[in-house]
Parts: C-alpha cells; structure tokens; sequence
C-alpha cells in the first residue's frame, strides 16, 4: 500500500509518535511524505519515506495529484484545527473523497486506518491500482 503521512507544524510530534507506535505496521508499505516530516519521522524511526518537495502547498498539490489518479491507497494527513486556512477548501482532501481514498485527519482515525490496512481491509485497493 502507499500510504501518506503528513501533518501541520504543530502535529509534527504526534505524527512522529504515532509512526513510533505502529512502525512495525508501516515498515512494510511505501510511505510518502513532505520533506521536513520525512526526515523527522526516519531520524526517529527508520522508516524508509519517500521524501516530496518541501513547500506544504505545493506538496499538497503534487499529493493531490497523485490521488487522483490512484496512486495512493491510504492518507494520515494530521490537521491543526487552530489554524486559520483549517476550513480552506484542500485539494487533496477533495481528491481522497472524489476517489475513495481512506483519509484520517486525527491520530484515533489514524490508528483504525493502520489497523485496518493490517487486516487487510484496504485490499481491495490494489485492484484500482
């Protein structure tokens, strides 16, 4: 599965926590992520992350992108809802609800996806890659 992890500045520790808590989960999918959490998350995790460019919106963009055209199966996106573009339209949000695309914006949702990607109930994703 290719799974993205990425989270607004002030949820970059919990993001990092929780890839600590399930590393043995998401070791074994291709993980993608912006460019500061990326190396955040190998430093404390050794996880393998493919690294975009490091401008949030702009890898919003490129991650929006590749969700349309179903290159991801799965989306950890940690919103800070103190921030004020919280109710800004997002493109990659809109992209995950427009192809089905399983999006967890707070680390109890986050947990259920993982699990459920290790059960195996997300499987059905490789067939619409």
């Amino acid at each position: 599965m290719n799974i993205v992890l990425i989270a607004d500045t002030r949820k970059y520790d919990l993001l990092v926590n929780f890839c600590i808590a399930y590393r043995q989960i998401l070791a074994q999918h291709h993980l993608i992520s912006l460019f500061n959490i990326s190396r955040t998350i190998h430093e404390n995790t050794d996880l393998t992350v493919e690294t975009l460019t490091t401008d949030m919106l702009a890898g919003v963009e490129q991650l929006a992108s590749k969700a349309n055209y179903n290159e991801i199966d799965a989306v950890v996106y940690l919103r800070d809802p103190l921030l004020r573009t919280y109710d800004v339209p997002n493109s990659l949000l809109r992209a995950c609800d427009v192809n089905s695309i399983p999006l967890a914006t707070n680390v109890a949702t986050a947990e259920i996806l993982v699990l459920a990607i290790d059960r195996g109930d997300l499987d059905w994703r490789e067939l619409i890659r």
